[in-house]
């Protein structure tokens, strides 16, 4: 198994994240270029690729999408699965949601991070999707190939955050039905927009959300 970097840098400016001041913006590696490297992977004994990218479905060249590359890599004899992490919803084309109902290699696995179920805080998150978003992207993955399993990440605690949005995250997370998930108590990252809005979550009430959260979370990956 190997990993291959395909894209880096992020355009989103999620108010919480580092990563478009530190990586900077988006950039595709060359559709040749990852498949060289693929090749000579292969040609060295690996059977499973993960292709990742702080946005890594962000990639693109030309006419080819992430899906394209998947099924460009599909083609390499030798080659028995196909993975990528990690992505982002509004990044998901229906080419690549197409490859996951038509590429046997690639493994019925979908990392996928939402952070939040409550529309308010994901405005204020600036993730430019919503929790109907997202969820109309699982469905449709799930449309194409329903035994996939979904991960998620999940952020409790994010500035103003209310039982309520807390409550909205709880049901989506119920309506969803996640295999895996990483889940974090909001953590303030010095010169990002959330570190100074105000209604910062107070530690226990963080504690107390992420503890439920959790457990709900452990019941799902359990069954």
């Amino acid at each position: 198994s190997a990993f291959l970097t395909v894209q880096e840098g992020c355009d989103k400016f999620c108010t919480y994240c580092v990563v478009p001041y530190t990586r900077g913006a988006e950039i595709s590696r060359s559709f040749s270029a990852i498949l060289d490297e693929a090749r000579a992977l292969v040609d060295g004994g690996v059977r499973e690729i993960t292709l990742v990218g702080q946005n890594v479905n962000a990639w693109g060249e030309g006419e080819h999408d992430l899906g394209g590359l998947i099924r460009a890599l599909d083609s390499l004899p030798g080659l028995s699965r196909i993975r990528y992490t990690t992505s982002h919803p509004n990044d998901m084309t229906e080419g690549l949601i197409a490859a996951h109902g038509d590429v046997e290699k690639l493994m019925p696995f979908l990392h996928l991070p939402v952070q939040s179920g409550s529309d308010r805080i994901l405005k204020a998150m600036n993730r430019s999707h919503s929790a109907a978003s997202y969820e109309a992207v699982i469905a449709r993955v799930r449309k194409v190939r329903p035994d996939i399993a979904i991960s998620g990440d999940f952020i409790v605690g994010f500035p103003g955050e209310t039982d309520r949005d807390f409550e909205d995250t709880l049901a989506l997370v119920d309506r969803i039905g996640h295999a895996s998930a990483f889940s974090f108590k909001y953590s303030a990252r010095p010169g990002t927009p959330a570190a100074t809005m105000d209604g910062q979550v107070e530690p226990q009430v963080m504690d107390e959300r992420l503890q439920r959260l959790q457990a709900l979370l452990n019941r799902q990956q359990h069954d």
